[in-house]
């Protein structure tokens, strides 16, 4: 994915002021930055939600036209959120199954009849449902309603219906906020092995500064709006701009 020059306004205020970066295949990418430097605006363009008043997204070698979020979820972009956004009510399996709409193909009346070709789609999904709940270790809570669930664990069923949709770019915002170090830890490690056994390609939000540098390929870094760093971990480790940025800098 390509981002070149996007502007995000809202009314006279710019929440993105020409940023340019790109996403490479199968790298692990974040997006860093200050509360208020425009990074979650900057993942709702990325997925369809906001549309920038100026600049170009490219995805893929073709240059993206105004869609949708269902849009740009058919051609392979798949998100979590800040605040989670599942169906509480709703067991894991179903919640991951939800991740799978984009890939059914029968209408309505079909499924409700649930005989011939919808039966077996359905089949065919939930047997790749069910192999992403292995992949990250939610068997034991597969029937459980998620409302019931503690929140690091909600955190994983977010994922695991994000995997659901089989995305080329996977968008994960803040998925770390509000754990503890083991649960820190082990969406580290799920996110690793996303990325290096399925290959897909990662772009995340983070505030925790040692986890970003542990597992990302690169980081561009956002404050106000403005790009103001773009590199590997240790190049933006090094940039006096972030570091004024986060620490802040005395006023004479």
């Amino acid at each position: 994915m390509d981002m070149r020059n996007i502007t995000l306004r809202f009314g006279g205020v710019e929440a993105i002021k020409d940023i340019s970066f790109d996403i490479r295949e199968g790298e692990i990418r974040a997006i860093i930055g200050p509360n208020g430097a425009g990074k979650s605006s900057m993942l709702n363009v990325i997925s369809g939600f906001y549309h920038p008043q100026d600049g170009k997204v490219w995805f893929r070698g073709e240059k993206r036209p105004p869609m949708k979020p269902y849009q740009v979820a058919r051609l392979g972009i798949a998100r979590t959120f800040q605040n989670i956004a599942l169906f509480e009510g709703m067991s894991v399996l179903d919640n991951v199954m939800t991740g799978r709409l984009t890939h059914m193909k029968t209408n309505m009346f079909w499924q409700a009849l649930w005989m011939g070709r919808a039966e077996a789609e359905e089949v065919a999904n939930r047997e790749i449902v069910e192999q992403i709940i292995d992949f990250l270790e939610i068997q034991a809570i597969r029937k459980t309603p998620v409302g019931r669930l503690p929140y690091g664990l909600k955190k994983r069923v977010e994922l695991a219906r994000a995997l659901a949709a089989e995305p080329k770019l996977l968008l994960l915002d803040e998925p770390m906020a509000g754990m503890n170090v083991e649960e820190k830890e082990d969406m580290s490690r799920f996110i690793l092995d996303v990325n290096d056994e399925f290959g897909t390609t990662i772009a995340l939000i983070e505030h925790d500064m040692g986890v970003v540098m542990d597992i990302s390929d690169r980081v561009v870094v956002m404050d106000y709006g403005r790009k103001i760093g773009d590199g590997t971990p240790d190049e933006v480790r090094g940039n006096q701009e972030v570091i004024d940025a986060y620490l802040g800098v005395a006023h004479e």
